[in-house]
């Protein structure tokens, strides 16, 4: 007999890394409301960022699928066509044609600027920015309250049904949580929901988050991570303290999305996640306002996933990649998988039940600027063949970079429990040598194949 439909929940803050989670203890950043969700979640220690940039993972995160596949190899920006394909099954899609009354709440970040396309949008959208109508391009999502891409926390605005422009005059967050709360209060009772929150923060400006936050961390002690090296310093010093307060802004916010959950009863018939779509490197090996790159900042990522009764809370150190979240949830739902997914349904290990734990997780990125991009076309060469190919293990992390115009690849190991800083990789130019780095990069060469990655090891 299939189980009773439950409802979803899904909250992504964007640029949110691992380490920015108070009962992880790594970052000094107070987060109680997430710290008391845990208790009660299982909690993934080894979560995956596939592609940490924002529009390539957001599109493995709604779909299930690799970049190749959905479209989504860069930002979608202006001066480049990268938008997610039309013909792209998102988990809106699946949830709508089984009964769901679907949302989407915040920054989407999936399709053309309006700018690509119209010199003046009716919409006022401007740089990354777009209105998207109602109809396919929304991928299932009904009720709609969201914009494409847009960095204003303080002053944001939204599109719905039309080309107007709604302009709360709250930080974004506290707004998307209202928004939330209101859907939720004012659902078909007769149906489940599924809504996903995007919030903005804590992704940069950093300083762009309400003084009550600010002042928590004005005087605090901050200790910088050991890799926070040169020039990272003083501008992590600018930005650590913004950046943590922005992580408990958002940390408020879920606890009232929680609260809400409790009041209406919804707690036990409701899956909720909470993860992000990339870290930050927050100055750890020289990079600030940087995310897309194989450090742990960048790639671990907070999960947790509560569903009283049928997921057992504990902490779980599967790796878990970006492309698997979809597969998972709809087992978990009890509902068929679309053919066009390519990651994994690990519901039987969130169950607690055995099964098959993946050994790797593909790491991938693509050259994004419209410079290579020209370039690539110029050439007559794809540039999906550059960037970086990797995989993180239960141990390891092991990279392949070719560089655009570079004559050969170079390769990095790094051993994440003796290293966990990463500060002393193992450099291998253009050969993996022999011993772990040889078997690893046996594994990515199969990872490539699988994918259809047109990337060169050799």
């Amino acid at each position: 007999m299939k189980q009773k439909q439950p409802n979803l929940l899904f909250v992504f803050p964007d640029q949110w890394r691992k380490q920015a989670v108070g009962l992880f203890q790594e970052d000094p950043v107070l987060t109680p409301n997430i710290d008391r969700f845990a208790a009660d979640s299982v909690t993934l220690t080894h979560a995956i960022s596939c592609f940490p940039l924002c529009s390539p993972n957001r599109s493995c995160m709604l779909t299930g699928c690799y970049p190749l596949t959905t479209g989504v190899t860069t930002n979608c920006k202006t001066g480049l066509p990268i938008k997610l394909n039309d013909d792209a099954v998102t988990i809106g899609n699946v949830l709508k044609e089984e009964g769901y009354s679907t949302g989407y709440i915040g920054k989407w970040h999936l399709d053309l600027p309006e700018l690509n396309t119209v010199s003046a949008p009716q919409s006022g959208a401007r740089n990354w920015d777009a209105y998207i109508p109602p109809g396919p391009r929304r991928f299932g999502f009904d009720f709609w309250h969201a914009y494409n891409a847009n960095d204003r926390h303080m002053s944001p605005h939204y599109w719905e049904i039309t080309p107007d422009k709604i302009t709360p005059a709250v930080w974004s967050t506290e707004h998307e949580t209202d928004v939330a709360i209101d859907f939720i209060r004012s659902r078909d009772r007769d149906r489940p929901f599924a809504l996903f929150v995007s919030w903005n923060p804590p992704h940069q400006p950093f300083e762009q988050v309400p003084d009550c936050y600010k002042e928590m961390y004005k005087d605090a002690d901050i200790t910088y991570r050991p890799n926070v090296t040169g020039d990272g310093v003083a501008a992590c010093d600018k930005h650590l303290r913004n950046y943590f307060a922005a992580v408990t802004g958002t940390d408020d916010q879920f606890g009232r999305l929680l609260r809400h959950l409790e009041d209406e009863g919804l707690v036990d018939d409701t899956i909720v996640v909470l993860t992000s779509d990339h870290g930050e490197l927050m100055g750890a090996h020289g990079y600030n306002d940087h995310k897309n790159i194989w450090y742990e900042e960048a790639i671990a990522v907070p999960f947790f996933l509560r569903w009283p009764g049928q997921v057992a809370a504990r902490q779980e150190d599967m790796l878990f990649n970006s492309v698997d979240i979809v597969p998972t949830l709809l087992g978990l739902m009890d509902i068929a998988r679309p053919d066009t997914i390519q990651g994994t349904d690990y519901s039987a290990i969130f169950q607690g039940l055995e099964g098959q734990r993946p050994t790797s997780a593909f790491i991938c990125q693509y050259p994004g600027s419209i410079r290579e991009h020209e370039e690539a076309e110029r050439l007559g060469v794809p540039i999906a063949a550059f960037g970086y190919r990797g995989i993180r293990t239960q141990r390891y992390t092991y990279v392949v970079r070719r560089s655009f115009g570079a004559p050969t690849a170079e390769r990095w190991l790094y051993d994440n429990i003796a290293d966990p800083y990463q500060l002393a990789p193992e450099q291998l130019g253009d050969s993996p040598a022999s011993g772990e780095a040889a078997r690893l990069e046996q594994e990515l060469a199969g990872w490539l194949s699988r994918i259809g990655d047109p990337f060169i090891l050799k």
